[in-house]
């Protein structure tokens, strides 16, 4: 017979369950813990002591009751009360129009003026799922299935940490069954595949792949090591309860009851909101830590929904807008490497020409020889290529059962295929690099575009095949030459008249005055990015001073390591730099700048403050606004987040102004941030 608890510790289990639940929502949901982790742990340890020595205590919803369940031999099937639909896709711009077209014909919108209101949300590249609530409590969890029909996942779901077992707070109906897409992180992705290999199991294919087969493993206590997440998008079964009426404002109410919602959701107007969203979804993509595919319209009011209705498997006011494949399979014909400003010795695998993301890729990135190695790449191979963006693409893996049999291994040159010189591998370093230097071909054109860049010397007209030019007919070896060439010289090369060349002497002129911070970013010291260029600048004041510190002096300036530090030391130690920096200060060159006192970062003014510039200024150009800001000890970033202080919105501001009202950002006009800078 079961020893049942005093009313006392009855209360108190009761109290741990709803801590616990309060604070994973916390954690999962909201992304903004509480406590600590060692707290949560301690209280979760707390409830096991006393559910062990009460079994009556042990609750279905428990938090410790997310696993326990035995291993199944099948999944059941589940009917869906209503179906769970499919989206039609749409590729082209034309075919957003048309659908927007479709709504308004559908909703007998007639006027220019009338246009539709749609929640846009990104496409998460997962898989769907059904949440079933009673009285507040997680009863069933179905895959979509083929629509109508599904299979149970209850105790896989119930692994799932973003997933609650109880809802949070009051007010939820009676039934409540919430759709919603089931992934995985990118980052969590690679790890488990790497545990996967170690443990000489299988990799996934991908990250929808992984997520999908750890959602389906008839093992509970498997798909519990796997780092599932959930986003819920939607309902369906809703009975004796109600519900905004709004889909954006429905998405807030589950929320506030803890589950999980996409923070990219957005309401616009018409398909050129749309548009907007779309293509501002594309700039994030790579931001983001789960991959998507595309983004989701959906008519915002629910009667209109219902007044527009279905088709088939799709409903008439949605739609899913595909980006480009992101990855495509192809074959290596040859493996070959290319040395980068910095010397870096990277295997690039030449493919076969093969469309992804619609760019023509004829080659990808193989990163470095472990990683070569670790993916077991060969001449001959069938591979899967990615492009993510911008991102470079890169040989994703293997496909070995399609390896001919004289697939050959590819051996890392001992020399640079640009100089001849050594190749080395640093200590503690994945990276090959060619010992060169500036001496190297190749180091010393991607080394004259970084100095000659906008963010650098800025000397228009220097663009990469005129570099390619003078440095392959011998006429720049380093970057001092640029400041001796002469009209004749130029003019005498292809595509290069006097006219041309008279305007680069002009902007190689104007290059001289610059500032310090422009010019340490412009040397191509490694690791020193343009924030830090400028945080050096400011520190040191100087060029002397900063050239004479040693490792220890130098990571006492902010974000600056061990590392960075070491660089920074490095590059002045070598006499050919030191000859290059003397030479473009020599009165033969004159590139000079004014120095400034030192001053912390901390003791600006605009110190700690974070600004995002978007749209056209009138005044000033949007590089100068932001030099201003830095001036005065402001950070500026490109995109807008919940750290954002203000927001300067020139003229055709975009999606940046958009978000930036949703997470309550000041927003200043440009005859604000001009009254701001004069104020400090």
């Amino acid at each position: 017979m079961a020893i049942l608890p005093p009313e006392t510790t009855r209360k108190y289990a009761a109290q741990l369950r709803d801590k616990l639940s309060y604070h994973s929502y916390r954690y999962h949901t909201l992304d903004a813990p509480e406590i600590p982790d060692a707290e949560y742990d301690k209280l979760f340890q707390e409830l096991v002591a006393l559910e062990e020595k009460y079994p009556t205590l042990v609750h279905q919803d428990s938090p410790t009751q997310r696993v326990g369940a035995k291993p199944l031999t099948e999944f059941k099937k589940v009917l869906h009360e209503i179906r769970m639909l499919s989206l039609a896709n749409a590729f082209q711009t034309q075919d957003i129009h048309e659908f927007d077209g479709r709504v308004r014909n559908g909703l007998d919108l007639t006027g220019d003026a009338e246009e539709v209101f749609y929640a846009a949300e990104p496409k998460i590249d997962g898989v769907a799922v059904s949440l079933r609530y009673e009285n507040g409590a997680l009863v069933r969890a179905a895959t979509r299935g083929d629509g109508s029909q599904g299979e149970d996942i209850t105790q896989n779901a119930r692994t799932i940490r973003s997933i609650p077992l109880t809802l949070q707070g009051t007010g939820f109906p009676r039934i409540l069954e919430v759709r919603g897409e089931v992934y995985m992180e990118i980052a969590k992705f690679e790890a488990l595949n790497t545990r996967q290999e170690e443990q000489g199991e299988k990799p996934f294919a991908n990250p929808r792949n992984a997520a999908a087969g750890s959602l389906r493993h008839l093992n509970p206590s498997i798909t519990a090591t796997r780092p599932l997440i959930i986003f819920c998008y939607g309902i369906g079964v809703v009975e004796r309860g109600e519900l905004p009426d709004e889909h954006d404002q429905i998405l807030k109410v589950l929320s506030q009851w803890g589950l999980r919602v996409s923070p990219e959701v957005q309401v616009v107007r018409g398909a050129a909101g749309c548009l907007d969203y779309y293509r501002y979804m594309r700039e994030r993509r790579t931001q983001l830590k789960y991959e998507i595919d595309g983004t989701v319209y959906k008519v915002n009011s629910l009667p209109k929904q219902i007044t527009l209705g279905q088709v088939a498997r799709a409903p008439r006011w949605a739609v899913a807008h595909k980006f480009p494949a992101q990855e495509e399979i192809s074959r290596i014909s040859a493996i070959a490497v290319q040395v980068g400003r910095t010397g870096a010795i990277t295997p690039i695998a030449k493919l076969e020409p093969v469309q992804v993301a619609g760019v023509t890729i004829t080659n990808a990135t193989l990163h470095n020889q472990d990683e070569l190695e670790r993916k077991d790449v060969r001449v001959g191979d069938t591979v899967l290529v990615r492009r993510a963006g911008d991102v470079i693409p890169e040989v994703v893996r293997v496909l070995k059962e399609r390896r001919p049999e004289n697939a050959t291994p590819f051996q890392m040159p001992s020399r640079c295929p640009a100089c001849h010189s050594d190749i080395v591998h640093p200590e503690g370093e994945t990276i090959a690099r060619c010992s060169g230097g500036l001496f190297c071909p190749a180091q010393r054109k991607q080394a004259i575009r970084h100095f000659a860049g906008r963010r650098a010397m800025d000397i228009e007209g220097l663009g990469e095949k005129l570099v390619e030019q003078l440095v392959d007919e011998g006429l720049v070896r380093s970057v001092t030459d640029l400041y001796h060439l002469d009209v004749s010289t130029l003019a005498s090369l292809e595509r290069m008249g006097e006219l041309s060349a008279r305007n680069l002497l002009a902007a190689l002129e104007k290059s001289k005055s610059t500032t310090l911070a422009r010019f340490l970013f412009s040397l191509g010291i490694r690791e020193v990015g343009e924030a830090t260029a400028y945080t050096l600048a400011n520190y040191f004041g100087s060029l002397e001073k900063l050239q004479s510190a040693s490792c220890e002096e130098l990571q006492h300036v902010p974000d600056v390591g061990p590392i960075v530090a070491h660089h920074i030391v490095h590059f002045f130690s070598q006499p050919e730099n030191r000859q290059i920096i003397a030479a473009l200060q020599s009165r033969q060159i004159g590139v000079h700048w004014e120095d400034t006192p030192p001053v912390a970062i901390d003791e600006k003014p605009l110190a700690g403050q974070i600004f995002v510039i978007t749209g056209t200024l009138s005044t000033m150009t949007r590089d100068q606004a932001k030099q201003r800001l830095q001036g005065l000890g402001a950070k500026v970033s490109a995109s807008v987040s919940e750290k954002t202080n203000y927001l300067i919105a020139g003229d055709k501001p975009g999606s940046k102004r958009t978000k930036a009202e949703k997470l309550a950002v000041s927003i200043l006009t440009e005859t604000d941030f001009l009254e701001k800078i004069r104020e400090t």
